[in-house]
């Protein structure tokens, strides 16, 4: 499951809908990771611009990783504008054993981190300004590729 928002994510509400939603699954284990834009560089926020095609057929991909480890993998992401301190990204493993979901999420964030197709800009001062430092090129991208 994957979910788009627009806006920072309502974290308590999310966590508790696929909790929810596995609570009879016979899950041992439910680890969620969740991103909060950090106070750092004078920001105000954080925006994302997201190419949804490339991110679902990613994501799809990271489900049949989970589903041949007997797991799940849900994943909600912001698209827009997120002020500091609120949530931009949360993800979530669900498992009947814990060192395969702690595992899994570990992996998970990572390839998210150097793979999705998201892209990040500050927010300051009213602007958006792309941030380029802090921004990984997704394997296989560009003009040579």
């Amino acid at each position: 499951m994957l979910r788009i928002y627009d806006g920072g994510l309502n974290v308590p509400h999310i966590l508790e809908t696929w909790y929810k939603e596995e609570s009879t699954s016979n899950y041992g284990a439910f680890i969620p990771f969740i991103g909060t834009i950090r106070d750092e560089d004078n920001i105000d926020g954080l925006s994302f611009d997201i190419y949804e095609p490339i991110l679902e057929k990613w994501f799809k991909a990271w489900q049949e990783k989970a589903k041949a480890k007997n797991a799940i993998i849900k994943m909600a992401h912001s698209r827009g504008d997120v002020l500091l301190h609120q949530s931009s990204y949360i993800a979530c493993v669900f498992s009947p054993k814990r060192r395969v979901a702690l595992e899994f999420i570990d992996e998970f964030v990572e390839d998210f981190k150097a793979s999705a197709p998201i892209w990040k800009y500050d927010l300051k001062n009213g602007k958006r300004i792309y941030a380029l430092d802090r921004s990984t090129a997704i394997k296989g991208s560009g003009l040579l590729a």
